[in-house]
């Protein structure tokens, strides 16, 4: 355990150094997000610094890999889905791609990421098991793309995408500790969650730099994984996770929901979701921001403490915590047409 917080710890400073010398780079060569109608900042910002996130992760993640505290299937399902995802999303940043192309790579990345940590079904499967096997396997290759893509659709104000990979990971890894189960998923959360702290050092509200798809879909994707890589031993941790990303998976879901039932382009960029239509209505960043952090500690994470701990109501737990959530982000506002 002393060892996996070295590691953490390292490629926190290490996050910091590579986000302040991005920073520095991409306002020496012009690459920033300049402001328009579908902003919600107000100032030219260099964007990419998600690239830090990437390098010090992967970097420990091959640290942990190292010293036994990750196995090789965990590690290459981070690391090979990832830097794909990171690679595609870091050349979005710089001049956008085809819809249709990153989503290409995402599902790829997908795929890779369940053949490493679920593997095939056996040659000799046949009828229900066999139904089952592959629809499970389907499922989580669709689970890991919505969960990449959502990431990418929240991270649209200040401080908000790296403090909810913070809270996830972190909290994540603590209650498996807790709980005396999936050390190396654990392990690899504590060290994603101190590379985005790293970051965040320089993204807090008002943000000096921002993440970028680079960093956005590369943390959906991780977090993904890390979900998949804990329900393959027991599936019920599943609703744990499900609960400790609900600000997220709900505001994104409602969102995508009410847009798509009124014939809206779900891809096109928008201004939408509730925590957008909270930053415009405070006019405050870093007060949404807060929000979401209060949500998550003092009622996501006692539920999903609850749900690991009682397995056989983690389903009836989920529902008590994510209800409420789905009516809240509706009052805010998500999926609400804007204003022209």
């Amino acid at each position: 355990m002393k060892g996996n917080l070295v590691v953490s710890a390292v490629a926190l400073l290490l996050a910091a150094a590579l986000t302040g010398f991005t920073r520095r780079a991409a306002l020496a060569h012009g690459v920033l997000d300049v402001p328009n109608e579908r902003s919600s900042h107000a100032v030219p910002t260099p964007r990419g610094g998600g690239v830090s996130i990437v390098i010090a992760s992967i970097g420990a993640f091959c640290s942990l890999h190292a010293f036994g505290a990750i196995d090789f299937d965990l590690f290459a399902a981070l690391a090979g889905g990832g830097l794909a995802v990171a690679i595609v999303g870091l050349m979005d940043d710089r001049s956008p791609l085809p819809a249709g192309v990153r989503l290409l790579v995402h599902l790829a990345a997908a795929v890779w990421a369940v053949a490493w940590l679920l593997g095939f079904p056996e040659p000799e499967a046949r009828g229900l098991y066999l139904c089952v096997a592959v629809g499970a396997r389907v499922g989580a290759v669709a689970a890991i793309a919505w969960a990449l893509n959502l990431y990418n659709f929240m991270d649209g104000i200040d401080g908000i995408a790296a403090v909810e990979a913070i809270f996830m990971s972190w909290a994540g890894a603590l209650l498996l500790l807790l709980a005396g189960t999936s050390g190396d998923v654990a392990a690899a959360a504590l060290a994603l969650g101190a590379s985005c702290f790293g970051f965040l050092l320089w993204n807090w509200p008002p943000a000096r730099i921002f993440m970028g798809d680079v960093g956005s879909g590369y943390l959906g994707y991780a977090l993904g994984v890390l979900m998949l890589a804990c329900a393959r031993r027991n599936w019920s941790a599943l609703w744990m996770w499900l609960m400790l990303g609900g600000a997220f998976f709900v505001d994104a879901t409602v969102t995508l929901v009410r847009r798509a039932v009124r014939g809206e382009r779900v891809y096109q960029a928008h201004r939408s979701h509730a925590y957008q239509w909270l930053s415009r209505r405070w006019r405050s960043h870093r007060r949404v921001t807060l929000t979401v952090l209060g949500l998550n500690l003092f009622w996501l994470l006692p539920c999903a403490w609850f749900a690991l701990a009682n397995p056989k109501l983690a389903g009836w737990t989920a529902v008590v915590a994510l209800v409420p959530l789905v009516g809240a982000v509706l009052v805010a506002g998500a999926g609400r047409p804007e204003r022209p």
